[in-house]
């Protein structure tokens, strides 16, 4: 699924950890179900429009790819409006919930493209440390998800996408009241 779920998903386990569990737990629990709701947001990602490659010459495409960040920036305006010191806060759980796009296509991939550039045959020392094929893997192998219907090339999954994007955006706004700072 697109950034703006991630981090939606992560604020939404740190806040739940924040309310109910001691400080320490708290930010511990967070960084940890944080990065394994990366799993589950992405294993749920084969019913949405979520192509493994660029469509740039496909106009709903680029507009669907344009929202998803906007929606990022209203997200951290709302924060701000809400509360300025939230946005502090929550940064643990969106970059909790990030963790493995950092690592996988932040770290691992410039590092192999750059590899690949100065020799196409060499072999990429991190191969075996992408976490994504994991992903893959719960996505094709492990049910519910393996039985879900893939909608990655149709429009329509953009609607679960939208649906999922609201309903945590909801529980976050509804659940923030009860963070004490």
């Amino acid at each position: 699924m697109e950034m703006i779920t991630h981090i939606l998903m992560g604020v939404l386990i740190q806040l739940l950890c924040f309310i109910f569990l001691p400080l320490w737990l708290a930010i511990i629990l967070t960084i940890i179900l944080g990065f394994f709701s990366h799993f589950l947001i992405d294993a749920l990602a084969k019913m949405t429009y979520h192509t493994p490659e660029p469509h740039k010459d496909d106009r709903f495409w680029v507009i669907w790819h344009i929202i998803t960040p906007f929606l990022i920036i209203v997200f951290i305006v709302w924060i701000f409006i809400v509360n300025w010191v939230l946005f502090f806060v929550f940064l643990l759980g969106a970059i909790s919930a990030n963790l493995v796009d950092i690592w996988d296509w932040m770290i691992l991939r410039p590092k192999q493209r750059k590899l690949k550039a100065e020799d196409p045959e060499a072999k990429f020392w991190g191969d075996n440390l992408f976490i994504h094929p994991a992903i893959d893997w719960v996505r094709e192998k492990v049910p519910p998800f393996s039985i879900m219907p893939n909608w990655n090339y149709e429009k329509k999954g953009v609607i679960i996408e939208m649906i999922t994007i609201a309903v945590l955006w909801i529980l976050v706004s509804l659940l923030i009241p009860y963070l004490i700072l």
